[in-house]
């Protein structure tokens, strides 16, 4: 511990710099920004973003990114509780109660709420990753291919139980997400495949590319069937939360604080998973989960907490085994490796200043993020009143200018453009498009180790001699019986529910 805290200290003087501070404040504004504007979120900002840090050293680059990450989790709430419009999807469960408390006139309250437990969850999980990160580090030494493979199969298996109301469409987008990491050369026998006989795709397809098409310009393509709409900003009423109200407020930001951390581990998850489940874990304890969905700030406080803390856990997975836990997640990764860098456990000894700087700037980012939310909420949300029609452009030559300067070429352009249009079909055939960018990823790692694991072992043998690999193995086959059960019987209720009907 005491080494980790003296790397820290170490981490912390690069994070002070001015040109890193700066960077640190760039991201956080630029998040809030996209977190604020309805249907942009981090994933999308992220995405789009990176090509610009090209010609910035690796520690600034990151610095940056992860302030776009953390930022737009807090700018998404503004706008849930002004407009009911979430900037992003870990803010859907928020308007829940914030905008009922916005149209009791105490926004103000639903507001500062968010935002000190925002902090309170972003602060404790960067002291988790602190804590547990090298530790995991060293233990993630004895992980070979084969443990590795059994890890993804979990990870891969909690994308399949996490799918939502659809298992039958989260399949679907399983499917395209391994159809597309199929492309190119197998990086264990260099075999070429499905690259339709075109040089540029024998190095595969670019997970920036795909997910500024998929999420970035699929948005723009949907937002265009309803430009007429406009957005009313309701005013930010200040007012002070209640004496009776502290004792849930607080207990639902420290159990906030452990349930996004704690999820942030699991490979699958998205920050829109312990929003959710705190705030229906907040609602069963409550001595009065009636008033849920009225207005009360516990019911904006757990899962605000919650997402923002899931950062700080999300980041143990991608630092110590090199695995990203959500679509944002697996984009930084992206970033790290454009730069020249590999998460994973050598991480922290080859590249420490990379490491602990960007652990060191997320308690800067967190402050400035403080600083920037509770004074200027009025300001943020009036971003919300830009004109769709003005906004729409801008994102779209930002969008074509990331997708060239990927590989400096057009051809990443068209497949951005293919992977918009793809992304729109999907989401008017109501498809989850997240574990598209999940399965890319993490389908990629799991076929380069089950091939090294059998080349190793000389067969499977390596899967079923590890007590690591049956122990995951046999988890993710019963959360793969859990899923279809559940679906079955959603299915089998709003059967019996139609026929009463």
């Amino acid at each position: 511990m005491i080494e980790s805290l003296g790397s820290l200290m170490q981490g912390l003087a690069v994070a002070i710099s001015p040109m890193n501070i700066l960077y640190c404040f760039i991201g956080c504004a630029v998040g809030m920004l996209v977190g604020v504007l309805p249907g942009i979120g981090p994933t999308e900002a992220t995405a789009l973003l990176i090509p610009l840090t090209y010609g910035m050293s690796p520690v600034s680059a990151i610095i940056m990114l992860c302030g776009i990450y953390y930022g737009g989790m807090y700018g998404g709430t503004i706008t849930s509780v002004l407009i009911n419009t979430p900037g992003e999807a870990a803010s859907v469960v928020t308007c829940l109660d914030g905008y009922p408390l916005a149209k009791q006139g105490r926004a103000g309250v639903a507001l500062k709420v968010a935002a000190y437990g925002s902090f309170v969850g972003g602060i404790l999980s960067i002291f988790g990753l602190v804590l547990l990160a090298p530790p995991l580090a060293d233990w993630a030494l004895k992980f070979g291919p084969s443990e590795m493979f059994a890890l993804l199969v979990f990870g891969m298996c909690m994308v399949v139980g996490l799918m939502g109301k659809s298992m039958i469409r989260g399949l679907v987008s399983i499917f395209i997400g391994l159809l597309l990491a199929l492309v190119g050369m197998d990086t264990v026998s260099g075999a070429v495949r499905f690259t339709l006989g075109s040089n540029q795709l024998v190095g595969g397809l670019s997970i920036v590319t795909i997910c500024m098409g998929l999420f970035g310009l699929s948005e723009i393509l949907v937002g265009m069937e309803n430009l007429s709409q406009t957005n009313k900003v309701s005013s930010v009423a200040s007012s002070k939360l209640r004496k009776e109200e502290w004792g849930p407020t607080v207990g639902s930001i420290i159990r906030g604080s452990f349930l996004g951390f704690f999820m942030g581990l699991i490979p699958g998850t998205s920050s829109a998973i312990p929003a959710l489940i705190s705030y229906s874990m907040e609602k069963r304890l409550s001595k009065h989960p009636e008033k849920f969905g009225t207005g009360i700030p516990e019911g904006v406080a757990g899962p605000e907490t919650a997402n923002n803390s899931y950062v700080g856990g999300a980041m143990i997975p991608l630092f110590t085994l090199g695995i990203p836990c959500s679509p944002t997640i697996a984009i930084l990764m992206g970033a790290f490796m454009l730069h020249g860098l590999t998460p994973g456990p050598t991480l922290f000894i080859e590249n420490p200043i990379v490491v602990w700087g960007t652990i060191a700037s997320m308690f800067v980012g967190n402050i400035i993020l403080l600083i920037m939310n509770v004074p200027l909420a009025n300001v943020w949300a009036k971003v919300a009143q830009i004109p769709n029609k003005m906004l729409y452009p801008v994102v779209l030559i930002v969008a074509i200018l990331g997708a060239y300067t990927v590989s400096n070429s057009m051809f990443e352009v068209g497949i951005m453009l293919v992977c918009g249009v793809i992304g729109y079909l999907l989401k008017k055939l109501d498809i989850p498009m997240a574990p598209i960018a999940l399965v890319f990823v993490l389908s990629e790692m799991m076929e380069r180790s089950i091939l090294q694991s059998i080349k190793i072992n000389k067969g499977l043998s390596g899967l079923y001699n590890s007590p690591i690999c049956m122990t995951l193995l046999i988890i993710s086959v019963i959360i793969l019986i859990v899923s279809l059960f559940a679906e079955y019987s959603n299915k089998k209720s709003r059967f019996l529910t139609s026929d009463d009907e």
